[in-house]
């Protein structure tokens, strides 16, 4: 596994002439790449770091933008740790200006900080001058495009930005200007499955709820997706945190300008992660145990998982046989008392919820991942090779589920549904938990997809070459 900035020079050439064009890509004058995450939370940084890693393992010079808003700022041990890792790397802090929100009907914190650093933009352009060096292209991510692609126009700078789902969701996306411009009310009235160039019927089922609510104050399509994905045709392009191998069909639709001619290239270069960020990987417990026993389980911090529900996973943890690794905010623990948790524990571990996902999921003890099918961990899961007991919670999920089931890293229960949608019981998942635990097949197909993903990352292949073939096309606009 690659796990050290030497992440791509570790791999063996095949071919002379691949080696000569590497060679000219890192002999010349570096390009200069600027990130610019919108996001203030670790969980939104963690993309653009594995990125920022990749691209300086390229000799790329990269300037690392991190957001400051009054009280808050982006810092964890994450976040110190990895430019400790990488000085090479310059961090420059971004101010948020403060955003008067008092006539405002929307209180969703998220869209308010989105609000407030789109409003902070016009500060970017003197903060690029500050550098005194060109930059080369400016990478953000999809939910600040509408108000980002405008600025970089203006500073004369290509805009890339970070998908941070699946190829198929990001596609669905990318086609909603042309499906609510032929039918602005396609989803409210919606009888049947929704059918996109390129990627055939989507299940109304799959559709997010959000998408589905016509009411005044549901502004998460109208008022966020559909204007950014608007903006897609002035970004130059989009880095995808997949495959060739693992979204053949979708990538092939995207590359050849299927959905609609007007979006930008896809450089999937996944999956982008397994260099360290920093993060804790250290699991006596974990080592103690034999191959392929453990049940991994996360649904990461934001999920919106009932009490109950979340009573009736720790019941089928408990009762299904196997040792398991459970991932928990602390202030869920307080639902089932000291006394159920010293029975679970017994049986297997309850870890606080903390950044080493990637850690636990590489360990050799890990035989089945239960997840959401958030796709940062769909992509952890490639890597290492693990099955995922699929349980889509909200959004992209159920799109993502599919891609899963489809390329042979798991199983998605549809009869579960949505997660606050049904009750399943504690015995059901228990079951459910055994079966796949025991299904000698799925473990062979996730191997495999497993070997697609280092075979695409090594030199020649498939991801490694959309990587070249970014930093080959800014060094290109600098001559």
């Amino acid at each position: 596994m690659f796990l050290h900035k030497s992440f791509f020079n570790s791999s063996i050439c095949t071919s002379q002439s691949i080696k000569m064009s590497n060679s000219s890509v890192n002999s010349a004058k570096p390009v200069h790449i600027l990130f610019f995450p919108s996001g203030l939370g670790v969980g939104q940084m963690v993309p653009f770091l594995r990125l920022a890693s990749v691209l300086a393992s390229q000799k790329c010079k990269i300037t690392f933008i991190t957001m400051k808003l009054e009280i808050f700022t982006t810092t964890s041990k994450l976040i110190t740790n990895f430019f400790s890792n990488y000085p090479e790397i310059k961090q420059l802090d971004f101010h948020i200006l403060p955003l008067n929100t008092s006539a405002s009907k929307i209180n969703d914190p998220f869209i308010i900080q989105i609000d407030a650093i789109s409003n902070s933009l016009p500060q970017l352009g003197p903060l690029i001058d500050s550098l005194n060096e060109p930059v080369s292209a400016i990478v953000s991510d999809f939910i600040i495009a509408s108000s980002l692609s405008q600025v970089s126009i203006n500073l004369n700078i290509p805009l890339y930005i970070i998908s941070t789902t699946s190829a198929k969701f990001y596609s669905t996306v990318a086609y909603l200007p042309v499906l609510l411009s032929e039918n602005p009310t396609a989803f409210k009235n919606l009888s049947s499955n929704l059918e996109i160039p390129g990627l055939g019927s989507v299940p109304k089922s799959s559709i997010p709820r959000s998408w589905l609510d016509d009411s005044p104050s549901n502004y998460v399509l109208k008022a966020y997706l559909l204007p950014n994905s608007r903006s897609l045709p002035q970004v130059t392009g989009v880095f995808l945190n997949t495959f060739e191998w693992f979204e053949p069909e979708t990538i092939a639709a995207l590359d050849e300008g299927r959905l609609t001619s007007s979006l930008p290239l896809v450089f999937p270069v996944g999956p982008v992660g397994n260099n360290k960020l920093g993060e804790d990987n250290q699991f006596p417990w974990l080592d103690e145990q034999p191959a392929e026993s453990v049940v991994y389980v996360s649904f990461g911090t934001r999920e919106p998982i009932s009490s109950q529900q979340l009573r009736e996973i720790g019941k089928g943890l408990e009762i299904c046989g196997y040792k398991f690794i459970w991932v928990l905010k602390e202030e869920l623990l307080e639902l089932f008392g000291s006394t159920v948790l010293d029975e679970m524990e017994k049986k297997g571990k309850i870890v606080k919820a903390g950044e080493y996902e990637e850690a636990i999921i590489e360990h050799p003890a890990i035989g089945l991942f239960m997840n959401q099918c958030e796709w940062d961990s769909v992509m952890n899961a490639a890597w290492s090779g693990v099955p995922i007991l699929a349980w889509p919670q909200h959004g992209d999920q159920k799109f993502n589920a599919e891609v899963v089931e489809k390329a042979g890293l798991g199983r998605w229960v549809k009869e579960w549904g949505w997660g606050e949608e049904n009750l399943v019981n504690g015995e059901e998942i228990a079951e459910m938990v055994k079966s796949l635990m025991g299904d000698v097949d799925m473990k062979v197909k996730a191997m495999k997809v497993r070997d697609q993903a280092r075979k695409a990352k090594e030199i020649g292949g498939s991801s490694e070459k959309r990587l070249r073939k970014f930093i080959e096309m800014l060094k290109a606009e600098e001559k």
